[in-house]
């Protein structure tokens, strides 16, 4: 986690923001004006135009955001499945966000969420070292599930080591129903997430830095934040990364528990809360141009994001 540690003290400022466009958050004449520029390009019959549209006005919308916020944010975190609902185009909007976030400076988690084991494992991991030589992905670390259990966690810990790069798994996560599984009491009253917590700081424990975290960390959702408190006593040298800030409902104090002693140890994401944020805009109008759409979408995201940041600034001092 070295990387990432270095971005936030650069930054002073632990927050990541999720890149995680759908037709609801793209101002409408921005899908529009993609849709129309594909149809010029792409055949009608094509069962791909819309998505080749869609995909690009994606990428747009994600560059006016990364604009506006790679001077203040350390990391951005696509999720993988927005992209993936366009097929093919969408997978190359989301290669080309993670490069683009990359070449201004950012880090990049990508919010993929695999968990598999054997070679498939193997081959998620591949996110992780590109292929054959070269970074196809363009990510600084992934997100894993990790009930299959070890079998489906270590073929990342080995490539996240050889290739200089971090994994977050899923503790903690924020979802209501999150409860069903992760809450459940084992023998000697540890509840489930507890004991995938003592799984993952034993899964990251000969990889620490020279922070004192290792590269094995762990998510861990904004709305448990008493959970997420204990948690941090529990998993000394995991780094967080703590989703459900904003629109979900977590706040600045609520995360503050999550930090170590020092303000490090954490960071936090908010992804509608910023990348949303224009549409409360009353400048906004669907008769604007795209590109003073797009103009909004930078400035909204970009306040929102000073706003989060100082919010846990303050929080934490």
């Amino acid at each position: 986690m070295d990387h990432l540690i270095e971005a936030i003290e650069s930054k002073q400022n632990p927050s990541v923001v999720g890149l995680d466009p759908t037709p609801a958050l793209v101002p409408a004449q921005v899908m529009g004006a993609y849709a129309v520029e594909a149809g010029e390009y792409v055949e009608d019959d094509d069962d791909n135009l819309a998505a080749t549209g869609a995909a690009a006005a994606y990428f747009e919308f994600n560059r006016a955001i990364i604009d506006a916020v790679a001077d203040i944010v350390p990391a951005v975190k696509p999720q993988i499945a927005m992209y993936e609902a366009l097929g093919p185009a969408g997978i190359d909007c989301y290669t080309m966000t993670c490069q683009y976030a990359r070449e201004n400076g950012l880090y990049v988690i990508g919010d993929i969420k695999r968990g598999d084991i054997g070679s498939t494992a193997a081959a998620y991991a591949k996110h992780l070292t590109g292929f054959d030589g070269a970074d196809v992905w363009h990510e600084d670390a992934v997100t894993v599930n990790p009930y299959l259990g070890s079998d489906g966690i270590e073929p990342f810990t080995a490539v996240a080591q050889e290739a200089d790069r971090d994994l977050f798994i899923l503790v903690r996560t924020s979802n209501p129903s999150s409860a069903q599984i992760q809450e459940l009491e084992l023998n000697g009253g540890t509840r489930v997430y507890e004991h995938v917590a003592d799984l993952v700081e034993q899964w990251g424990a000969d990889t620490i830095g020279r922070f004192g975290y290792s590269r094995t960390g762990a998510v861990v959702g904004a709305t448990h934040p008493e959970e997420g408190a204990a948690l941090r006593a529990r998993m000394p040298h995991t780094f967080f990364l703590v989703p459900g800030y904003g629109a979900q409902g977590g706040t600045a104090q609520s995360v503050a528990g999550m930090f170590d002693r020092d303000g490090s140890g954490a960071i936090v994401n908010s992804s509608r809360g910023i990348i949303g944020a224009w549409r409360n805009d009353p400048r906004y109008s669907e008769t604007l141009e795209p590109e003073t759409a797009l103009e909004i979408v930078a400035d909204n995201a970009r306040a929102a994001a000073e706003d989060m940041r100082d919010q846990l600034r303050v929080a934490l001092a």
